[in-house]
This record gives structure tokens, C-alpha cells and sequence, in this order.
């Protein structure tokens, strides 16, 4: 068995409750413990990566803000996941969309 990383870039449904409200204490955003995903839900089992990406200034200034919060995580179901939350919402329609999967891994059988 191998594990095969696809790209996804579609957006997820956290479940309500299931918000990890110690890191929301901190400023960041919480990471969801449950979501749904295609119609099928996933449970976080283990965080194993976190970081930031960063970004200039929209109005043109020297400050750099922080755009995404990424988490690579390992699910109840084995799969490998990295998803991500963006600060602010690409656009007025997709206001309410912020956490997004990016990749996902999942075991598959190698064929000769």
C-alpha cells in the first residue's frame, strides 16, 4: 500500500461545536475537529503540522499579515489531509467560506 497525495481546493463544512476553541483563545482560528467534505464526514484524529502563510499589504504598505493558517491532519479514517482557513473571504459571495481542503492522501494499492 502507498499513499497518494490529490489536489481538492474545495471548500469544507465544519461541524458546529466541534471547533477547537483553545487555539481560538489564542487569536488563531479553530481548527474544526469534525467536517464534512462531499457529503461525507471526517473526524481529526492528530494535527501533525501547523504554520502560516503570510502576505504584503493590500494598500501598498511595508506590513506583512498573516492570509492562511494551514494544518496538515490525520483523520479517524487514516487519510492525510491539509487544509487551510483564510483570514479574510476571496469575495462577497463566497463570504462564509473559510476553511478550505487543499490535499488530501488516502492508502491505495500500488499495480504492477
Amino acid at each position: 500500500m502507498t499513499m497518494t497525495e490529490r489536489f481538492i481546493s474545495e471548500p469544507i463544512a465544519p461541524v458546529k461545536g466541534a471547533m477547537d476553541t483553545q487555539s481560538m483563545a489564542t487569536g488563531e482560528p479553530g481548527l474544526p475537529r469534525k467536517f464534512t467534505w462531499r457529503g461525507e464526514k471526517y473526524t481529526v484524529a492528530q494535527v501533525l503540522e501547523k504554520w502560516k502563510e503570510n502576505g504584503s499589504c493590500k494598500s501598498g504598505g511595508s506590513e506583512r499579515y498573516v492570509r492562511k493558517h494551514w494544518f496538515k491532519v490525520r483523520t479517524t479514517s487514516g487519510a492525510l489531509m491539509k487544509l487551510y482557513c483564510e483570514r479574510h473571504a476571496r469575495s462577497k459571495r463566497q463570504q462564509k467560506i473559510r476553511w478550505w481542503l487543499f490535499t488530501i492522501e488516502r492508502e491505495s494499492e500500488k499495480h504492477p
